[in-house]
């Protein structure tokens, strides 16, 4: 494996001293990068996922641009879903289709399960190839959390109200912890996979786990999460718990046997540390503020930092997603304010 020159992003997961914030960006890999709409002329997602050389392209192209401390694997959440027998298109526009939604306990069951070495070889092999002759930073690898995939598999697509997906936990309790349990199952293979490739750490994005209250949360969600980690302990590299619009949950969070909370822009990282939050934490940049000027940037930017390094634990990242109309010069900018601005700053710490 190819020596990690720039682990500043590996020690602030594990809530140790740097010298400098680090950073990346969610969807640092494509969307607003001229060189990756090229290749999209040409190919669709799926289809540059199953290249690795091109994949490992996409996937470091933002590290090599913007000087980013990590790289996250180019790839979807739904990326193994159809290995287990879910029919899944990702349509321009709209986003990821399941052609057969989930309706009752008898397609729970039909669901198959994950040989991540037999199903998604090019997905390992494009963490290889990165780890071993590309990239100096770490890679960090990623799955979608069980709630957010069944939302997909339930609603048949996006939803704004997930009305389907919760009517199904709360109407079909056997069916739901069911289909929590294979996804469960599915989801450590996957990372463990991952890890054994060569990734050094892992993200799990419960993107849509927001549209439910806490106490639901804690009912229905919160053991399949605690198993997920409690298995992945065995892996030793840092884990990374993310979701929108789930401010509510932080606390949840902060008890599951994880090293990152990553929050979103509605919650200041200052209030989440006053909530009883003490794993490091991730965030938060509202992606909006990137298509602002730069003294807006620069200003919100700095109010995260100041935020962030109070106590050590703090990934410099967005709240959400970057989106196809910032401008790639932006980010590289924004990544130099802030190594040099909290390089400063933890000087006078």
């Amino acid at each position: 494996m190819k020596k990690i020159i720039n682990d500043t992003f590996l020690q602030a997961a594990k809530s140790k001293k740097t010298k400098h914030v680090p950073v990346w960006y969610m969807r640092q890999a494509g969307r607003s990068q001229a060189e990756y709409r090229k290749l999209k002329e040409k190919y669709s997602l799926f289809e540059i996922t199953h290249q690795p050389e091109i994949c490992a392209y996409v996937t470091k192209l933002p590290v090599d641009m913007y000087d980013v401390d990590a790289a996250i694997l180019y790839k979807d959440i739904m990326t193994p879903l159809p290995a287990i027998g879910v029919g899944v298109e990702i349509k321009s526009g709209i986003g990821p289709v399941i052609d057969q939604p989930i309706r009752s306990k008898v397609d729970v069951e039909k669901l198959g399960e994950l040989n991540p070495e037999e199903d998604i070889p090019y997905v390992l092999d494009t963490i290889k190839l990165l780890t071993e002759e590309q990239l100096d930073v770490p890679l960090i690898g990623f799955a979608g959390a069980p709630f957010t995939l069944a939302s997909y598999m339930i609603e048949g697509g996006p939803s704004k109200n997930y009305h389907k997906t919760k009517a199904f936990m709360y109407s079909e309790p056997e069916s739901w912890f069911l289909l929590m349990d294979k996804l469960a199952n599915m989801t450590v293979r996957y990372l463990k996979a991952q890890v054994q490739a060569g990734a050094s750490a892992l993200q799990i994005f419960d993107s849509w786990v927001g549209a439910l209250s806490r106490a639901d949360y804690q009912h229905y969600i919160k053991p399949v999460m605690s198993k997920i980690f409690l298995e992945m302990q065995e892996a030793d590299v840092p884990l990374i718990m993310h979701g929108v619009g789930a401010s509510h949950l932080v606390l949840e969070w902060n008890e599951l046997p994880l090293d990152v909370v990553g929050l979103d822009w509605r919650l200041p990282i200052s209030e989440a540390r006053k909530l009883g939050v003490t794993r490091a934490v991730q965030g938060n940049l509202d992606p909006a503020v990137l298509i602002a000027d730069w003294n807006t940037i620069e200003q919100r930017a700095r109010e995260i930092i100041d935020q962030g390094i109070e106590q050590p634990g703090f990934i410099f990242n967005l709240g959400h997603g970057v989106f196809p109309e910032v401008n790639p010069e932006v980010l590289k900018r924004l990544t130099a304010f802030v190594h040099e601005y909290s390089a400063e700053k933890l000087k006078e710490l």
